[in-house]
C-alpha cells in the first residue's frame, strides 16, 4: 500500500496511481464513504446524547473526539503486518522528525478547536451548531489564499458570503432556539465559541495542506495515518491536560453514578463518541486517498442535512424558519464552492487534452506512408 500517494487540495502535488483493480478500489471507497457518514452525522448526536442526560464536561466531550487513537494505532499495526508478508525489509515509522514536529503543533491547534467545539455543542442544538460549523467553508478558503496562495473565484466569493449570511440569520434569532434553563449569555457564549471552531478548523486543513507540500517525502497512506495519529496523540495530550486542570477525572465516576441513563451506559457513550469521531477521520482521510478531498468535501455537504433531520427526529428540536433559510443558504454556499473546485480541477485536464491534440496531430500525419 505505500506505492500509493496521498491526493491532495494542491495543484502542485501529482498523485502516483497504484496498481489496484476497479473493484477493489470500488468496494474501499464505499467502506471509507460508510465511515464518514457515521462519524459526521453519529459524532454530534452521540456528543448531545452526553450532554442531554446530565454531562457536563466540556474537556471530557473535547478529550473524546481525539481519544481514539488505539483504533489508528491497530490499522497501523495490521497494515505493517500486510507489508512484511511482502517485503522483509519494511519500515515500522515512516514519519521524519521534520514532519512529526509540524504534525505535532497541528495537533495541539486540534486540541484548542475540539475543545471550543465541544463547548458550543453542550450550549447549542445540534441542528444551531452544525449550521454555524458549515461556516468554516469560507474561513477555509481565506486562510487557503494566505497559506497556500489558494487563488478566490466567483464561486468562492459567492460561497463565504452565503455562508456569512447564513450564520448572520442564526446569530439575529436566537432568544427562541435557547434550551430551557439556559441563560442568554451562555447561549451567546456558545454561539460565539461554535464560530470560533468553525475559524480554527478552517486554519487547520490550509495548514494540514502547507504541511504535505512542505514535507519533503512521499505522502504515503500509512503516512497519513501516522500524521492523524500524531494528531490525535498531541490534541488528546492537550485535552487531558484540560482534564487535570479543571479535576474532570475526580468527577467523572460521580458524574456516572448521576447520569440520566445509568452508569453502564455512561460509559458505554463515552467509548462510542471516541470510536464514532475516529470513524470520521479515517472516513475523510480513506475518502480523499481512493478519490480526492473534493469528494470528502462534498460528502459531508450532503451529509448536512441528514444531521438537521436525526437532530428534529431523536431530540425534538424546533426547526424555525430562520434555521431554513440558514440551510438553505448553506447548501447553495456548498453547492457553488464545489462547482468552482469542479470547474478549477477540470480546466488543466482540458489543457493538457488539447496540448496533447496539437503535438499528436502532426506526428499523425508523418506517420502517413
Amino acid at each position: 500500500m505505500d506505492n500509493y500517494k496521498s491526493v491532495t487540495t494542491t495543484t502542485n502535488t501529482t498523485p502516483m496511481t497504484a496498481k489496484v483493480s476497479p473493484a477493489a478500489k470500488k468496494t474501499l471507497l464505499i467502506l471509507n464513504c460508510i465511515l464518514l457518514s457515521i462519524g459526521n452525522c453519529g459524532g454530534p448526536l452521540i456528543m448531545r446524547l452526553y450532554v442531554v442526560h446530565g454531562g457536563n464536561r466540556v474537556w471530557l466531550s473535547s478529550f473524546l473526539q481525539s481519544a481514539g487513537l488505539p483504533f489508528i494505532v491497530l490499522v497501523l499495526v495490521v497494515l505493517f503486518f500486510i507489508r512484511r508478508k511482502s517485503n522483509t525489509k519494511t519500515t515500522i515509522i515512516y514519519m521524519r522528525p521534520r514532519l512529526f514536529f509540524a504534525t505535532a503543533f497541528i495537533g495541539i491547534i486540534t486540541g484548542l478547536d475540539n475543545y471550543l467545539y465541544a463547548y458550543g455543542l453542550a450550549r447549542l442544538p445540534i441542528s444551531t451548531s452544525s449550521l454555524v460549523i458549515a461556516s468554516q467553508l469560507g474561513f477555509t478558503a481565506f486562510f487557503a489564499y494566505i497559506l497556500v496562495k489558494q487563488k478566490f473565484t466567483p464561486y468562492s466569493i459567492n460561497a463565504v458570503v452565503l455562508l456569512i449570511v447564513g450564520a448572520g440569520v442564526l446569530a439575529l434569532h436566537t432568544s427562541s432556539d435557547r434550551p430551557k434553563g439556559e441563560s442568554k449569555k451562555e447561549y451567546m457564549l456558545g454561539f460565539v465559541m461554535t464560530v470560533g471552531a468553525a475559524l480554527m478548523y478552517g486554519f487547520i486543513l490550509p495548514l494540514i495542506e502547507l504541511t504535505y507540500n512542505k514535507a519533503k517525502q512521499a505522502i504515503t497512506y500509512t503516512l497519513v495515518l501516522e500524521i492523524q495519529m500524531v494528531m490525535c496523540l498531541f490534541a488528546t495530550i492537550v485535552c487531558t491536560v484540560g482534564m487535570i486542570v479543571n479535576n474532570d477525572f475526580k468527577v467523572i465516576p460521580r458524574e456516572a453514578t448521576e447520569f440520566g441513563l445509568g452508569e453502564t451506559n455512561y460509559y458505554t457513550i463515552l467509548c462510542a463518541t471516541a470510536l464514532i469521531w475516529q470513524c470520521f477521520f479515517l472516513g475523510a482521510i480513506g475518502v480523499i486517498f481512493c478519490a480526492s478531498s473534493l469528494l470528502s468535501g462534498i460528502i459531508i455537504a450532503v451529509l448536512l442535512p441528514v444531521t438537521e433531520v436525526l437532530a428534529v427526529v431523536f431530540y425534538k428540536e424546533k426547526f424555525q424558519a430562520e434555521k431554513g433559510v440558514a440551510l438553505v443558504l448553506s447548501l447553495w454556499g456548498f453547492a457553488s464552492y464545489f462547482y468552482g473546485e469542479y470547474k478549477s480541477t477540470k480546466k488543466p485536464k482540458d489543457i493538457n487534452e488539447s496540448t496533447k491534440q496539437s503535438i499528436e496531430l502532426p506526428l499523425s500525419d508523418y506517420s502517413i506512408v
